[in-house]
């Protein structure tokens, strides 16, 4: 058993069911690791340990391990740049339009289908001690939440866009290009100008 364990601390505590079996592990071996708690299904054919350190913003890893293409955005993202006092009860990650989102067994998550445009732009990578997650820049996160507002609510576009123009690194200038790109200028426009009079 410990040669499985030492698979998945090899991973940052995940492993594919195919990588398992390519390594000579029964499907018994794995059956009783999961009655047994010692891991946890994250979807079909993907296993996480269930005792290893966990991280602030495990579920954006396990949300972006299980979906391949998936991006933390939205509500999401503004409570990973601190600009919402809200956290959503879901794991709110954008895909391409074309992509198929498999069903997780945990995190629960909501997925949003972007345009080819719309999802390519401002995606980051951020690196933590049990693994990467995508995420979207803090300004592609605010127009997109305006994009979304009546989906999200109003209030949870507003608040992230009046915490961003309070912080020190905001750029005005680097918000309007993200919303002009994303066909949204005419209507962040007007809440920026009564934002910082």
């Amino acid at each position: 058993m410990q040669n499985v364990i030492d698979i998945f601390k090899q991973h940052y505590g995940y492993a594919y069911l195919k990588d398992l079996k390519a390594q000579g592990i029964h499907t018994d071996t794995i059956r009783k690791l999961l009655t047994g708690g010692k891991i946890e299904k994250i979807k079909p054919g993907l296993y996480r340990l269930a005792d290893f350190t966990m991280m602030s913003h495990q579920g954006f890893v396990d949300a972006c391990m299980a979906i391949p293409k998936a991006v933390i955005c939205l509500h999401s993202a503004l409570s990973y740049y601190e600009l919402t006092t809200t956290v959503p009860a879901v794991v709110m990650v954008a895909v391409p339009r074309e992509a198929k989102a498999p069903r997780l067994q945990y995190p629960p998550v909501k997925v949003f289908y972007f345009s080819h445009s719309n999802y390519e732009e401002g995606i980051e990578r951020v690196h933590t001690e049990t693994g990467d997650f995508r995420i979207y820049n803090i300004e592609k996160t605010i127009v997109d939440c305006f994009r979304y507002r009546k989906r999200l609510g109003e209030d949870v576009a507003v608040e992230g866009l009046k915490n961003y123009l309070r912080s020190k690194d905001a750029n005005i200038n680097k918000l309007f290009s993200y919303a002009r790109k994303g066909r949204m200028h005419g209507v962040i426009k007007p809440y920026v100008e009564a934002l910082i009079i």
